[in-house]
């Protein structure tokens, strides 16, 4: 998310716009890529249509996904035990497809996932809960049988809504919703290693 921070800076403040302090406190139909590119050709009167600006903004980032951005501490180590207790996984993102993909290549991880489903994609995005909908959708699972991680308020608030079991799992960029993200999910985890015990309550055997 930080990282997203700088490039939307750099966007805005290279076509002369002042970066407001409510840049995301209102994105009328949620999160994803597309909505956040069309939610910027709208404020903010650009000229660039939504597909030119998700361009822009890939190839501002493309580089720090395909070899820099790293997984948080644990979170491998959970992908593997699930994959190997044959668990199925799904990604659930707000995020491109393509760059979800450079990202966990680089960080060895992609073959894990069973599915993907994408801010690229005609849903509307979090916290509104279809990217979560269509992912067990894919997964031929109901939601009720999924267990979402996620570590940020619209994310949790996308997964309660999906119908699925919320593990909230800290995240220093979310640090002022934190309280109102307990009071969402089934359970607020510090880190993955919460996070495995938490799943391991729910009688999976991993």
């Amino acid at each position: 998310m930080g990282l997203w921070r700088q490039v939307d800076e750099e966007f805005l403040t290279s076509r002369g716009v002042a970066v407001p302090e409510d840049l995301f406190d209102n994105l009328p139909q949620g999160n994803s890529f597309i909505q956040t590119a069309q939610y910027f050709r709208d404020r903010f009167g650009l000229g660039e249509s939504v597909e030119e600006i998700m361009q822009i903004w890939t190839n501002l980032v493309a580089e720090h996904y395909s070899n820099s951005i790293q997984l948080k501490a644990g979170a491998k180590q959970l992908l593997e035990l699930l994959s190997q207790a044959h668990i199925q996984i799904g990604l659930a993102t707000s995020n491109s497809y393509e760059l979800a993909r450079k990202a966990l290549t680089f960080n060895g991880v992609w073959q894990h996932f069973a599915c993907v489903s994408s801010g690229d994609m005609e849903l509307r995005g979090k916290p509104f809960p279809d990217i979560f909908l269509n992912c067990a959708r894919l997964l031929k699972l109901e939601s009720s049988q999924c267990v979402a991680i996620e570590d940020t308020l619209s994310g949790v608030q996308a997964a309660q809504a999906a119908g699925m079991h919320t593990l909230a799992i800290y995240d220093e960029d979310s640090i002022r919703h934190h309280e109102q993200i307990r009071t969402v999910a089934d359970t607020f985890c510090q880190n993955y290693k919460e996070v495995l015990q938490e799943i391991r309550k729910l009688r999976v055997e991993i």
